[in-house]
């Protein structure tokens, strides 16, 4: 059990350079072993969460080296969280990823798969990392993966990812400058050994540069308002695959990083007190919020009505970091796991649209709930979860900032939670009543009609499409009624210091 910590990365990384060799043999040889790998590493991350539950926490130190000389990977309540979520999103996505491939970007299925099990691979490492520095690298790891599974898009999709590229690259150069100043005042890259130096040193002009540095270049990663303008153009131009995996985790591994500076780097009041990074952090995610919310409304591309968004959607989980108290803050990481669903779900719905239709353009979309009954079943559970409707999943999270904005005694977080709330549903209900529409008769086109309108062609969409979409809408509301589980067993205890 003890090596779990490490089983989780070290499967993924060898999926992807066994995937690939085996791809250029064959794409299906290549595909099964990425199948089997993240597969496997799922399955590892639920033993994880059991073992976890049970026992405690796990540790792991690599080759033997016990820290803070050595690299040290844990498993605790919230990276178990974490990596689970990653791992099981990677899961479902790679089950529904071959026919959208095929679909959308032929002949390059070969390097897809093993560019998929790379990326998961550095966002578990993210997760499960004991070191500042090692979270630096496996950040970028996932960052090359995802350029390379973003930019294979849309003819426009080069240019978008190279801004995010460019992003990309100034948030990894702040956050690793804020490592060496760090390393520069304590001497040491070990979180647990970090946590332990640091208060004496708080004063340091370096600890607050740090800090400073690192929250900054992770806030770009995160997509944190106003540092959002790469996000909407780069899952506008992706593949459904990839803006279906990258979107619902990408930027929130950023926002479990900051998380763990937060909690278990620079004690809570450092954040609150002596330097108020939470409270920049919570106006700015409100500002994120509205903007995100009102762009996404005037949007009529469904996935560029997604993108803005998920900006509106990470800022909630920055919005629980700004409150730092417990219960907004369980309220930001039950965030993640809900937004993971529910944003996953909508996306890979977009790709079983566009493959049936070939529409992306919301006033197209009339009579897609006839002749894609189950999709759009599933679409009504993610976008009532979106708006905040119980019992699923979206609404709880809502519920817990509502809760933790009302402990903190700022009523301004608690009524942008509740217009951005409306305005998600001014979107969403817009495409609902769109769908259910009769398709009017007209002269054919695209999608059976010269104005959008007319029968749609195709039907439902495969099963191997549908059931992933199908398994992510149950998700939504099992989360949801079970969502106490969740918050009792892994969330209370990730935000403990916050009580302290």
């Amino acid at each position: 059990m003890s090596q779990i910590p490490a089983l989780i990365p070290g499967t993924l990384l060898f999926t992807a350079f066994a995937a690939l060799f085996a791809g250029l043999i064959r794409v299906s040889w290549g595909y099964a072993l990425t199948v089997l790998g993240i597969g496997t590493s799922f399955v590892i991350s639920l033993m994880g969460v059991s073992a976890v539950l049970q026992e405690g926490e796990l540790r792991y130190h690599l080759g033997g080296w016990q820290p803070p000389l050595g690299i040290e990977w844990v498993l605790d309540p919230l990276s178990a969280f974490m990596v689970t979520l990653i791992t099981g999103i990677g899961f479902t996505v790679i089950v529904y990823a071959p026919r959208s491939i095929r679909f959308e970007t032929p002949g390059k299925e070969g390097f897809f798969y093993p560019s998929i099990a790379l990326l998961l691979a550095g966002l578990a490492g993210v997760s499960l990392t004991g070191d500042v520095f090692n979270l630096y690298i496996f950040i970028e790891i996932a960052a090359l993966a995802a350029y390379a599974l973003l930019a294979v898009g849309d003819r426009r999709a080069p240019v978008a990812v190279f801004r995010y590229l460019i992003f990309g690259a100034v948030g990894g150069g702040f956050y690793l400058l804020g490592v060496g100043f760090l390393y520069y005042s304590a001497g040491t890259l070990n979180m647990a050994d970090l946590a332990e130096r640091i208060p004496e040193l708080y004063q340091s002009r370096s600890v607050i540069a740090a800090a400073v540095l690192m929250v900054t270049g992770l806030g770009l990663k995160m997509a944190l308002f106003p540092m959002h303008l790469w996000l909407p153009d780069v899952y506008n131009f992706a593949p459904s695959v990839s803006a279906g995996l990258i979107a619902p985790i990408m930027t929130k591994v950023s926002a479990y990083a900051i998380v763990r500076l937060f909690l278990d780097v620079f004690h809570p009041s450092f954040f609150v007190e002596t330097l108020p990074i939470t409270t920049l952090v919570g106006w700015l995610a409100v500002g994120g919020i509205l903007v995100g919310s009102i762009l996404a409304i005037a949007q009529s591309d469904f996935r560029r009505m997604l993108a803005y968004s998920s900006v509106g959607q990470i800022s909630y989980v920055a919005l629980g970091i700004g409150l730092a108290n417990p219960i907004g803050l369980i309220g930001g990481l039950l965030h993640i796991v809900n937004h993971a669903l529910m944003k996953g779900c909508l996306f890979l719905i977009g790709g079983n649209v566009r493959l049936r239709t070939g529409l992306v353009e919301i006033p197209r979309f009339a009579g897609l709930g006839r002749a894609m009954p189950w999709t759009m079943v599933a679409f009504t559970v993610a976008a009532l979860a979106m708006v905040g409707i119980p019992p699923t999943a979206g609404f709880f999270s809502k519920y817990y900032l509502l809760l933790g904005s009302v402990d903190a005694g700022n009523w301004i977080f608690f009524a942008v939670i509740i217009v951005s709330s409306l305005l998600s549903a001014i979107y969403f209900f817009r495409v609902l009543e769109m769908v259910y529409r009769e398709a009017p008769e007209s002269a054919e086109g695209e999608g059976g009609g010269s104005d959008g309108g007319g029968a749609h062609p195709g039907g439902e969409a495969p099963a191997s499409m549908l059931v992933p979409v199908l398994a992510l809408a149950v998700a939504i509301l099992l989360v949801g009624i079970f969502n106490v589980v969740i918050v009792d067993r892994l969330l209370e205890p990730a935000v403990a210091p916050l009580a302290e």
